[in-house]
């Protein structure tokens, strides 16, 4: 009999599949390997820094034979997180994604801006839901309940750490996702002029 696929923790070995689940479905949950010349940018901005700076709040789905197919990453409080982020993370990768001298001109400029000024994450209006998380699943492994398994473990790991709420962003264009996250009990958190992203967030209690 085949292993079952499972969540497990997740591991310094899984650093180049999460990776690459990162990359396959960071352009509106398809592969975006188009967009983004240098397939590590995408993970050092929204994948990899978490598994460095909160390896604790960084799960896996493994498929039965210890690759991971999906993930969840986040952290508990994201303005710890933002300060972690510029004097732990950042001097690891800025040589290798230095910052734009002029304004962005194109998707992966965009996003090596954003990936300097960590402090963008930290928003007020947020403070009663002070984690976050990103949570990616290869197409293949997706509405099969693996992302809800994912979720639960998280939000479990939260709460009992005492983290009363969390809060994501996810670009509004993409719809599935959107379902995704009402049907886990997430609802809309008014963030002013929040250009592309919807913000959504809920407790970290398991109801639903």
């Amino acid at each position: 009999m085949d292993p079952e696929p499972g969540v497990r923790p997740y591991r310094p070995s899984d650093h180049d599949d999460v990776a690459d689940v990162c990359v396959r479905t960071a352009d509106l949950g398809g592969d975006s390997r188009h967009l983004y010349p240098d397939p590590a940018l995408m993970p050092a901005l929204f994948a990899h820094p978490y598994c460095h700076l909160e390896p604790g709040l960084a799960f896996v789905l493994d498929d039965g034979h210890g690759r991971a197919v999906g993930y969840i990453v986040g952290a508990a409080n994201t303005a710890r997180f933002a300060s972690d982020f510029r004097d732990r993370w950042l001097p690891l990768v800025a040589d290798r994604f230095p910052e734009p001298r002029e304004t962005p001109a194109t998707r992966a400029e965009e996003m090596m801006s954003l990936l300097h000024h960590p402090e963008r994450m930290v928003l007020p209006v947020l403070r009663d839901y002070p984690a976050h998380l990103h949570i990616d699943l290869l197409p293949a492994w997706q509405r099969r309940g693996f992302g809800r398994e994912l979720m639960r473990t998280f939000l479990t790991a939260l709460h009992r750490r005492g983290v009363p709420a969390v809060h994501l962003g996810m670009v509004t264009a993409n719809t599935p996702a959107r379902a995704f996250y009402d049907r886990l009990g997430f609802h809309v958190l008014p963030v002013p002029d929040p250009g592309d992203l919807t913000y959504l967030g809920r407790s970290t209690g398991l109801a639903g």
